[in-house]
């Protein structure tokens, strides 16, 4: 089993946490379940925080993935790792027979952003990536919620099983896509997620679909002044493109999403470049929007090769659905959240947040709604997530808690730096403790279970069939290299 980690290690982390008062609704059960994840505040904090430090990019998260499995090893899961052809991919399991309850977690950092744990705009010296999207906290925040439900499951002797999906590569590589399509989730019963953010909210919220591909043109490499005549710049067919595609934003839908980096544009400008890279994504609300607006980018490279002279080719890095809502479930969650409640901060975090909170433009929330639970509403958010097709595979339901400073953006500096101290460690033990609810629920009520399925066969239909965005192509391992 695994040793206890001492409370002072948190304190040093600065995660010295306090829970939040439970409300008087909270049964028996559930004030005991919280306190089981309360106790296990050190280890959110010391999983966060050493996944934060390494801030290990998709697909390449080795020293992450190892150590969650590690922890779940010794609190008793069986692992089974490198999993659908991804080396850093992993399922734990523990308990026997149904149902079968999953919780996801990820753990990739976004590249090209670098922050300290720290209020001010302040890099770390010799990083290239950090966690802008917390997904430290979304790792450690699901293990530590299922140590909780082993534990629950062990004292009552429920049948059940509770399994985590170490998901890599969320940012850009759709590590969950390809666990999907290995058929890794075909006897799971539901699915539980959650996310870092700036607010507590159970609301049934959908996602974009999205996919991406990387563009690359060739051309002719020749002196840019003495022989111009004979280069053919392959440089000039990525700009020659992205001005198409930009002039196609005002012809498609209004909730699309287009957006490109150029990855490679040649070395000198008196060489005429041979090779030059465009990184596109493209969102929709739905999957066949996707495709449609796909094809006329395609159309749009294939026109920029002509009219430049070069050739152009393309990869498909990643694509997902979009997420299929389950309001049986979100119903549920909201209810369980409101029973955790919200983040208070201490007087140092307080210190911290106001002065993150001055940099923030025109944030959406004020300073005190960490401590709020939002209103339950059905909406459509602008992000994208390969949780989709976990969603369209099994009935899925999540969350997201306030474990940055009011009104953060997600993939801003400040989402780094509180994502590395106390106030995200907080954000994700009140995730720890409602995903644990959620699964006491969801194991004592078949009926819930039952309705859940129902609501999922409905929306996705009797003739649904499964498909990628991205293929049949296997995992872009170094996507991010």
């Amino acid at each position: 089993m695994r040793k206890f980690v001492p409370f002072l290690s948190a304190c040093l982390l600065g995660a010295c946490v306090s829970g939040p008062a439970w409300p008087d609704g909270a049964s028996k059960v559930d004030r005991k379940a919280m306190a089981e994840v309360d106790g296990e505040a050190a280890l959110t904090a010391e999983l966060a925080s050493k996944i934060w430090n390494w801030a290990e990019v998709g697909y390449q998260e080795e020293k992450s993935s190892a150590l969650l499995q590690e922890t779940l090893k010794e609190e008793g899961f069986t692992v089974e790792a490198d999993v659908a052809g991804i080396p850093t991919a992993f399922v734990a399991s523990y308990g026997t027979g149904g149902p079968v309850i999953a919780i996801l977690a990820e753990f990739d950092a976004l590249p090209g952003i670098n922050q300290a744990a720290t209020p001010d705009r302040e890099e770390r010296p010799g990083m290239s990536a950090g966690h802008a999207c917390g997904h430290n906290l979304f790792g450690a925040g699901s293990v530590s919620a299922a140590i909780a439900i082993r534990r629950w499951l062990e004292e009552t002797g429920k049948p059940g099983t509770i399994r985590v999906y170490g998901t890599p590569a969320e940012e850009g590589g759709s590590g969950k896509v390809y666990m999907v399509r290995a058929g890794l989730f075909d006897d799971v019963d539901i699915a539980m997620h959650w996310h870092p953010g700036s607010e507590n909210s159970a609301a049934a919220e959908t996602s974009l679909a999205n996919r991406s591909a990387k563009f690359r043109f060739h051309g002719l490499s020749a002196h840019a002044a003495g022989a111009p005549e004979k280069g053919r710049s392959a440089l000039d067919g990525v700009e020659a493109f992205d001005m198409m595609v930009n002039m196609m934003r005002e012809h498609v839908p209004q909730d699309a999403r287009i957006h490109y980096v150029i990855t490679n544009g040649g070395s000198a400008p008196n060489v005429v470049p041979d090779f030059a890279e465009v990184f596109y994504y493209v969102r929709h609300p739905s999957a066949e929007g996707v495709e449609e607006i796909w094809a006329r980018v395609e159309d749009a490279a294939r026109g920029a090769a002509l009219g430049t002279g070069t050739t152009v080719d393309w990869e498909v890095i990643h694509g997902n659905n979009p997420l299929l809502v389950n309001e049986t479930l979100a119903k549920m969650m909201d209810a369980k959240l409101h029973e955790v409640g919200g983040v208070t901060y201490d007087a140092a975090e307080q210190a911290f947040a106001d002065r993150i909170y001055k940099t923030l433009t025109k944030p959406a929330l004020p300073m005190g709604s960490e401590a709020a639970i939002q209103p339950y509403e059905v909406s459509l958010g602008y992000g994208s997530t390969d949780v989709g097709d976990v969603s369209y595979a099994v009935p899925t339901v999540g969350l997201r808690t306030a474990t940055w400073v009011p009104g953060t953006p997600a993939h801003s500096w400040q989402a780094v730096a509180a994502s590395g101290m106390s106030i995200g460690y907080k954000g994700a033990q009140v995730a720890a403790k409602t995903l644990t609810l959620a699964a006491i629920e969801l194991y004592t009520h078949p009926e819930l279970r039952a309705a859940a399925r129902k609501e999922f066969d409905e929306k996705r239909g009797p003739d649904y069939q499964y498909k990628s965005l991205l293929g049949d192509r296997d995992p872009p391992l170094d996507y991010r290299k």
